[in-house]
């Protein structure tokens, strides 16, 4: 054995620990094994030093104990570029240490941790940093499946059509979408919180549009009337999901897996 592959051996892998979106009770078995294991180290991501992790709440709710080995990861809220660089190179570097030492690492993440997570920053860089590292992703409930979950209202039914994306994209984009799917969900709305809904007025959608706030925590706030929002703070934690029955449909192919005659049984 080569002495590159007796570290490869060494080393430990990084989990992407998927914990949904705030209820503990959607925590997956998968997840909740890999926590529980013995000498596993716990990693969670928060936005400055003095700032909580609504991911490490998901867990210590429910019911997990904080292991010995854990660190908090610093992911600023912010679009600068650079700045983010610097702090996933850092994170980085403090789990490539510990992965080092032939300790797994378990990331914490609310939600899913392939949709939109902090996750895929911090395990392209350290791939980029340690291409022999290991990196294994647990999936997760996202926080739209949720949310449609507790507004018993689905996201698809037979043939229907959806789209999801940031609201960050702007009014122009979602002014363009909303014609063409049956179901828009857009994620984390507080900053444009006033102008969507004006634009959803100005479509007639208003009615059939529903805002819900941190999905499954014991925080959630669940508002069908979107006017009573306007001039409001939310939480950076929110998203609406809004449904277009008046899309006009194209016709969609059927019958795609036909059978052969000939093959057929007689």
């Amino acid at each position: 054995m080569t002495p590159r592959n007796m570290t490869e051996e060494k080393m430990g892998t990084l989990y992407g620990v998927s914990l949904g979106p705030g209820d503990p009770g959607l925590i997956t078995r998968h997840a909740w094994d890999t926590l529980q294991r013995k000498n596993i180290f716990w990693a969670y991501p928060v936005r400055n030093k003095n700032s909580d992790s609504y991911a490490l709440d998901i867990a210590l709710r429910s019911g997990l104990r904080l292991p010995t080995g854990n660190t908090a990861l610093v992911f600023p809220m912010t679009h600068d570029a650079e700045k983010l660089a610097k702090y996933w190179f850092n994170a980085a570097q403090t789990v490539h240490k510990i992965l080092k030492n032939g300790q797994d690492v378990a990331f914490l993440v609310e939600g899913d941790a392939s949709t939109y997570s902090t996750f895929g920053h911090l395990a392209r860089t350290l791939k980029a940093l340690d291409g022999a590292a290991r990196v294994q992703t647990i999936a997760g409930v996202t926080s739209f499946n949720a949310a449609a979950a507790q507004l018993q209202m689905p996201l698809a039914d037979v043939d229907d059509t959806v789209a999801i994306i940031p609201a960050g994209y702007g009014l122009p984009v979602i002014d363009d979408l909303l014609p063409r799917f049956d179901t828009l969900v857009l994620l984390k709305v507080k900053p444009l919180l006033d102008e969507i809904i004006d634009l959803l007025h100005g479509h007639g959608l208003h009615e059939h549009s529903r805002f819900i706030e941190k999905a499954g925590s014991p925080e959630e706030r669940i508002v069908h009337d979107l006017a009573t929002l306007k001039g409001q703070k939310v939480n950076y934690l929110s998203l609406m999901i809004i449904k277009n029955p008046q899309r006009e449909r194209s016709e969609v192919i059927r019958g795609c897996r036909k059978k052969n005659p000939e093959t057929q049984s007689p």
